[in-house]
């Protein structure tokens, strides 16, 4: 292709768009203005009921276990009660917030079936109002493993209250799933500890039975009886050799007895050591409670509306119409250029 080809394509597109806005120029610039005006008119808070966004951001706790936090006996490493959650922790913070459990009282809370202006006999009223209700309130992980509330509503004191709400809720919602799970294992841990006790005080019963016919140390009753016998024999002492063979008797019969109970009885004693310390813990997690979260930024009244956007409105609204007016005028020439072009090819085709 030729320098000059080039410049006569050029200046004839130039003269074709110069044309076009000579032609169409003044029809677009209406429908621009039109299309302004009444985005402006119908963005307007007549028609588009603002709302305005409250913002809440916080982290989850690295642990939710009191007694591992604090009570480590049990455990290697004592946990930081203080460190914040990372990104497992965030997902089941997501999790939380976005369950039934929490929406579901915060709609009972604040009535938002009625707040939404959702009807009781509305048809699929609930669909409605969860669909609202996800529409106004979002959760959102941040890259810094924070997690941001964001609620949306009518009216600005509302939608901050929603999102403090939410955060309390949290608390006290996932302190509730773990607290069922704990009550459980504290009755069972409890359970074993009292049997424990028990069996350990019928063995304590039965050595005090045993020291009540004389058997207080089995090994060195018998060695220093038996020292002593050999004493009486030599004496030829017949009253002393029968006493002390009573006793030996007494110890022949109760001492291995005496002796199992007492090795069992230590070995009993350590478990129940062992098993306190579980209970301590187990009672810890069960009754008490720590905060499940950091609360970084609490959400506060919005002083200016966040929805509806009227700059971005008014611009798409009028790039939109404008756009859709000159496909319409290159379809109308096109059509106008195409009939044309058929008469000059069939002059002798009547005109409809």
């Amino acid at each position: 292709m030729t320098e000059d080809t080039t410049r006569v394509k050029e200046e004839y597109s130039s003269e074709k768009l110069l044309l076009f806005i000579s032609v169409w120029g003044k029809p677009l610039i209406i429908i621009a203005i039109i299309a302004f005006l009444a985005s402006v008119i119908f963005s307007s808070s007549y028609f588009i009921k603002p709302k305005y966004k409250s913002t809440l951001i916080m982290y989850p706790v690295s642990t939710s276990s009191i007694s591992k936090a604090l009570l480590s006996s049990t455990y290697g490493v004592q946990q930081d009660v203080l460190e914040f959650g990372a990104e497992e922790q965030a997902e089941q913070m997501l999790q939380i917030l976005n369950s039934n459990l929490i929406r579901d009282r915060i709609i009972a809370k604040y009535d938002l079936a009625n707040h939404y202006g959702i009807k009781p006999n509305e048809k699929y009223r609930l669909t409605k109002l969860y669909k609202e209700y996800e529409n106004n309130i979002t959760f959102r992980r941040t890259e810094n493993m924070a997690i941001k509330v964001s609620v949306l509503d009518h009216d600005p004191q509302i939608a901050a209250d929603i999102a403090n709400d939410i955060a309390d809720l949290f608390d006290s919602t996932k302190t509730a799933m773990q607290r069922e799970r704990a009550l459980k294992a504290f009755h069972i841990v409890e359970g074993e500890y009292l049997k424990k006790q028990a069996e350990i005080q019928q063995m304590e019963d039965s050595l005090v039975k045993l020291r009540e016919l004389g058997i207080f140390d089995y090994e060195s009753q018998t060695e220093m009886i038996n020292q002593q016998l050999a004493v009486e024999i030599a004496k030829g002492n017949k009253r002393g050799i029968e006493a002390l063979q009573a006793q030996l008797d007494i110890l022949a019969r109760y001492g291995g007895a005496y002796v199992s109970i007492r090795n069992q009885l230590e070995f009993e004693k350590k478990q129940l050591s062992d098993l306190k310390a579980k209970y301590e813990e187990a009672r810890v997690d069960a009754f008490e409670s720590l905060p499940q979260k950091f609360v970084v930024t609490t959400a506060y009244k919005a002083e200016k509306k966040s929805y509806p956007i009227r700059w971005l409105i008014v611009t798409i609204t009028v790039l939109s119409s404008l756009f859709l007016a000159i496909i319409v005028i290159i379809i109308i020439e096109n059509f106008s250029s195409f009939k044309t072009k058929k008469k000059i090819l069939n002059p002798l085709t009547p005109s409809p």
